[in-house]
């Protein structure tokens, strides 16, 4: 298996999770990124071919969540016209209670992704499968996508090819910190 000399890179985007990581490192409080922006120093800075953007988000239904249903609505769009490969589904929301400090129970409704994940796996090992990429470039901290890492490893043996899967969550939050290319 010979390390391509260049080699081409798709990236693979849980947009919730990088979402929800900028806000935890760095407080933001809104998914104001420019995930465009972001793939192409990641490449830069390792001198990788980008091929293509793939971005996958849950949405809140308009009946649960206006706002957030229009704002992600339109960043897809948004997405598309720059040539980012856009995948959404359906946020489905259930009842959480916990249990507070001073012992009363709260019960809230919660917004989760469903199938998201699955969506992500899938299209990375049809890719990898389809000698469409070299590098895997994985914006998401899903410890359930190492499983994907053991199908592609395999895969990249069967087919001889050099195949590279990587994680960019150290790498980009070094980028953010360093770089006004977070707004978008």
């Amino acid at each position: 298996m010979q390390e391509p000399a260049i080699k081409r890179v798709i990236a693979f985007v849980d947009g919730q999770g990088l979402f929800h990581a900028a806000k935890e490192a760095f407080g933001y409080p809104f998914p104001n990124y420019d995930i465009k922006k972001l793939c192409e120093k990641i490449c830069l800075l390792n001198k990788w071919g980008l091929g293509e953007i793939r971005f996958y988000t849950g949405v809140p239904d308009e009946q649960d969540n206006k706002f957030w249903n229009h704002f992600w609505n339109n960043k897809l769009v948004s997405m598309g016209q720059v040539g980012i490969t856009v995948f959404s589904r359906a946020l489905r929301y259930n009842n959480v209670t916990v249990r507070l400090p001073d012992n009363k129970a709260h019960t809230f409704l919660v917004g989760r992704e469903k199938g998201i994940d699955v969506r992500i796996a899938l299209d990375i090992i049809r890719l990898a499968r389809e000698d469409k990429y070299d590098i895997c470039l994985l914006f998401s901290q899903d410890q359930d996508l190492s499983e994907v890492a053991d199908e592609v490893r395999g895969m990249a043996r069967q087919q001889n090819r050099w195949i590279k899967m990587t994680s960019t969550f150290p790498t980009l939050l070094q980028i953010i910190l360093h770089m006004h290319m977070w707004i978008m």
